[in-house]
């Protein structure tokens, strides 16, 4: 049996977050689903993985439901294929954000960069003068990046404040091109670098996901694989799994 697995997010304003968890995480044992989904005031995140029609039956629920009542509305999803189930159990948890950055005044409900879709980006990271980031930390980076991104050395996310502060300068870097797994802390990362001053952020529309997903191998900047963060360790062109006997860790 194969298993699909669905990633996705959204910012929207959920101030009743608490009191979905009990019913969300309701929904996904009655689908037998296992993985991880992020509740916060600020939206949802998560990877799931399980039947297809249960998936189909969970997304339908989160865009169409009365549980968020039409709030998840503009949800960004990506589907892949597990050979084998690709978590161990079923987590769904509250937190003060569903990407940490630590810094109450960034709202990507109010402004984020500009989107850039996969077929596009090609085009943008070949322009002169943008600069190209990999939002991710460092161990997903030394499995995989784009052709001449920028490493920002990170542990975790929330140390980007830091690396802006300390690599970035609104005056000299006029144009820059962000990138991360599914897009979720490009989000982030944009809202944070617009609301200094930055005049000209991008972002990957979907994230490498669906940029390998999308991009033919053959057109394809992207170098190594993509890590994702269940069994499969990595996805490559096509959201194919590694191969077996492929080694790597976290």
């Amino acid at each position: 049996m194969s298993y699909k697995v669905a990633a996705f997010y959204q910012f929207a304003a959920l101030p009743d977050f608490v009191e979905l968890r009990e019913p969300l995480r309701t929904l996904c044992v009655r689908l037998k689903l296992k993985g991880s989904v992020l509740l916060a005031h600020e939206g949802i995140n998560g990877t799931l993985a399980g039947d297809p029609g249960a998936i189909g039956d969970f997304i339908a629920e989160l865009r169409d439901g009365v549980l968020f009542g039409g709030r998840l509305d503009r949800l960004e999803l990506k589907f892949s294929r597990a050979a084998a189930m690709p978590f161990q159990r079923l987590k769904v948890r509250l937190k003060k954000e569903i990407i940490t950055l630590g810094d109450a005044d960034v709202d990507p409900t109010r402004q984020v960069g500009t989107y850039v879709e996969p077929a596009d980006w090609n085009s943008l990271i070949d322009a002169p003068g943008v600069m190209v980031i990999d939002t991710r930390n460092a161990f997903e980076i030394a499995l995989g990046t784009f052709e001449g991104a920028v490493d920002p050395g990170l542990k975790r996310f929330g140390e980007f404040k830091d690396f802006a502060a300390r690599h970035l300068d609104p005056a000299r870097h006029r144009r820059i091109a962000m990138f991360c797994t599914g897009g979720i802390r490009c989000e982030k990362a944009s809202a944070y670098l617009l609301a200094r001053g930055f005049a000209e952020v991008y972002h990957l529309k979907g994230g490498i996901l669906r940029y390998l997903e999308g991009v033919p191998e053959a057109n394809s900047r992207w170098r190594g694989e993509c890590f994702v963060f269940d069994e499969r360790i990595a996805l490559g062109h096509g959201l194919r799994e590694r191969s077996a006997g492929h080694d790597g860790d976290e």
